[in-house]
């Protein structure tokens, strides 16, 4: 089984800076895809960023230009580095992973707790 562990979210005010972290344990034989995802209150969870293996990304349009999704291949880690955030920034923020865990095995999806972040005005 795949566990990840989500870090960095807080309390900032307009304008400031958070970096998220996600890092991926267990048994794990090769990860195809890394991405965040983020829920306000009363929404529908949207993705916010994703990138794969080879290093591709994409970004939503709204927070292009103001998000940087990378990622530590050795580690097994994704990270969301938050500039110029706004107030509908704000909600909580999952980590989601496209993972085998064997090499035979077919790729499953799994997700992080989340982590709250707050923007304020």
């Amino acid at each position: 089984q795949v566990q990840l562990v989500e870090s960095g979210g807080g309390l900032v005010q307009a304008g400031g800076s958070l970096r998220l972290s996600c890092a991926a344990s267990g048994s794990i034989f090769s990860i195809n895809v890394m991405a965040w995802y983020r829920q306000a209150p009363g929404n529908e969870r949207e993705l916010v960023a994703t990138t794969v293996t080879a290093g591709a990304t994409n970004y939503a349009d709204s927070v292009k230009g103001r998000f940087t999704i990378s990622r530590d291949n050795a580690k097994n880690t994704v990270f969301l580095q938050m500039d110029s955030l706004k107030p509908e920034d704000t909600g909580v923020y999952y980590c989601h992973v496209v993972a085998r865990v064997m090499r035979a095995s077919p790729a499953y999806s799994y997700w992080g707790q989340g982590t709250q972040v707050t923007v304020s005005s």
